[in-house]
């Protein structure tokens, strides 16, 4: 592969006398993980020589000696000297770790900070329960606090901490937020403010002290379309090419089944049940299964995804990457396909998230006179009140419950 990429130059990078033995290895192994020919020829490959006379300046002579540690600090260096093929490094060290060539848990020394978090991790999981897609947020929010406050210039700013302070970083924090973000990170902080204050890092009780942002209940509709602008959306993503045959097919089965984002990734090729014709849902914010009828309609659409676009080995992910590096669709994946079928298909959504199209084929269930509690089950809640908010999107409903009302001595129906 590497005398294909580079016929006249090939010799040069088999030469290196670090990456040189490994060097074959790695262009095949770009090339399958889906990185195009100018990504490799023009980045990724020439910044592997820069690597190569970085370390063996450092004393690094052999892969043996190579770190997790020294391929970070050389980032450091290459983001200063060639900024464009830093990345370079750590698609080496994934690669040297996939290979075997390097240990993934080489001991790297962590600053207060990281410390810190390390442990309020281990706390945030096995304490107090809580999902990987919960922590991460908890601890973006611990860490910003923790560089407002200089926690890695001295561990006993905390011990000093009080009202003032906190309300000062709400106040920083609250820029470019809405009202019910920042209620989410009054709460995370109050989260790490009792963790803290359990071996006495923190004053105990200084949790109570943060204002929350005021929001009340059932203030904001939920976010939903009608199901004609539904069945325009997905008409209007182009299925002539890969991309957007796999987005057509995701989002069909959010529309279908009112899935979440991170429920339509999750899904595996072993969650279809061809013959049963049943489809297996894994919910990450209810932590339960959910077993779904698969109907001839959605089983089309799997199956003219499946055999029209190719799958990179390996996997058994429905949804893939279609860019390099291969592997499994996240759900930032989801929302941003969602932003940009929803700009390309000129119809007006004004949401940001294929969300929305969960909450639309609730209010479609209950507009065709599906019960609640028939509702609630599909979406997978726990609570009646959980769907009960859709109620309030059902407008063309609510008109025939109007009361009337006594207007200068006349009855006058009330217009919704």
């Amino acid at each position: 592969m590497l005398t294909t990429l580079f016929p006249k130059s090939a010799q040069r990078y088999l030469s290196l006398p670090l990456f040189g033995p490994v060097m074959e290895d790695f262009a095949d192994w770009l090339v399958g993980q889906n990185y195009t020919h100018i990504s490799c020829c023009c980045h990724l490959l020439p910044t592997v020589v820069l690597m190569d006379r970085h370390l063996r300046r450092r004393g690094i002579d052999g892969i043996q000696d190579l770190s997790s540690l020294a391929l970070h600090r050389c980032w450091k260096a290459l983001q200063r000297s060639a900024p464009s093929g830093a990345s370079t490094a750590h698609v080496m060290e994934r690669f040297l770790k996939i290979r075997g060539l390097l240990q993934s848990n080489d001991p790297t020394p962590l600053d207060p900070t990281n410390l810190q978090l390390t442990t309020y991790a281990e706390y945030l999981q096995e304490v107090r329960g809580l999902a990987p897609s919960t922590i991460h947020p908890h601890l973006r929010t611990a860490r910003k606090f923790l560089s407002y406050v200089g926690f890695d210039k001295s561990r006993k700013m905390l011990a000093r901490l009080d009202a003032s302070d906190l309300e000062r970083f709400v106040r920083v924090a609250r820029s470019g937020i809405s009202r019910a973000t920042l209620q989410h990170t009054v709460a995370q902080v109050r989260c790490l403010l009792r963790f803290l204050a359990i071996d006495g890092t923190v004053p105990a009780g200084l949790e109570s002290q943060i204002d929350t942002p005021r929001l009340y209940r059932l203030e904001k509709l939920p976010r939903s379309l009608d199901w004609e602008t539904v069945r325009s959306f997905l008409e209007s993503i182009q299925r002539t090419h890969p991309k957007g045959r796999r987005d057509y097919a995701m989002f069909f089965l959010i529309a279908a089944y009112g899935l979440r984002s991170s429920e339509v990734v999750g899904l595996t090729l072993d969650n279809i049940c061809w013959r049963s014709m049943r489809i297996q849902i894994s919910q990450t914010k209810t932590r339960s299964a959910l077993e779904l009828p698969l109907t001839d309609e959605v089983a089309g659409v799997l199956i003219s995804y499946l055999r029209k676009v190719p799958r990179a080995p390996g996997y058994r992910q429905l949804f893939l990457r279609m860019y390099a590096p291969s592997g499994p669709l996240k759900p930032t994946g989801v929302t941003e396909a969602f932003q940009f079928w929803a700009k390309r298909s000129g119809l007006s959504i004004p949401f940001q998230g294929a969300h929305c199209l969960r909450h639309s084929y609730a209010v479609n269930l209950l507009r065709q006179g599906t019960p609640l509690k028939t509702i609630g089950d599909l979406l997978g809640h726990r609570s009646a009140e959980s769907t009960s908010v859709y109620l309030r999107l059902a407008t063309e409903d609510l008109r025939g419950v109007g009361l009337t009302v006594p207007v200068n001595g006349k009855k006058v129906g009330v217009r919704l």
